[in-house]
């Protein structure tokens, strides 16, 4: 039996040993991670991203009477908030953070449509956010942001007014 158990374990050590060639061979191919490559358009792309979101979220939030044109901006927030908290988060992994912020400087020169041959009412803006009044209903004209992306090469910072279609 004393035999049988040390013909085993010389077999291991021959197997243990037998590996250390494999794992030397592995090492010498410089295995890496993947990474993933800088991307010189995330800028655009978030850009992009945003404003299908806040088309998605005026689309949500137009037509309340006009008279509830604050729980339509509530609305437009409440639906744009978490897309855009996703959107924030969805390359992190990639070491790419992305910041949106409202910009109520950039929606106070927003001007709003009107003009000959259109009945359209007041103007309002809340932080970032613009709605008018038409035919007693609000509608989001635009909406202002500032766009922070940060990436391992650097950071691009911009303001982007989105009028939804």
């Amino acid at each position: 039996m004393k035999q049988r158990g040390q013909l085993v374990l010389v077999a291991a050590a021959v197997a243990a040993l037998a590996l250390v060639p494999v794992a030397a061979a592995y090492l010498q191919f410089g295995y890496a991670p993947a990474v993933a490559e800088p991307d010189p358009d995330h800028g655009e792309r978030v850009a992009g991203a945003l404003d299908r979101l806040v088309d998605e979220a005026a689309e949500r939030a137009t037509g309340a009477p006009w008279a509830e044109r604050t729980a339509a901006i509530g609305e437009f927030r409440a639906t744009l908030g978490p897309q855009v908290a996703t959107l924030e988060r969805s390359r992190l992994g990639d070491a790419v953070a992305v910041r949106v912020t409202e910009n109520g400087t950039a929606a106070a020169a927003v001007a709003c449509p009107g003009g000959p041959g259109r009945a359209f009412g007041a103007c309002e803006r809340d932080g970032g956010v613009v709605v008018q009044e038409r035919a007693n209903e609000t509608v989001v004209v635009a909406a202002a942001y500032d766009v922070r992306v940060t990436t391992s090469d650097g950071t691009t910072a911009f303001t982007r007014v989105i009028r939804p279609n």
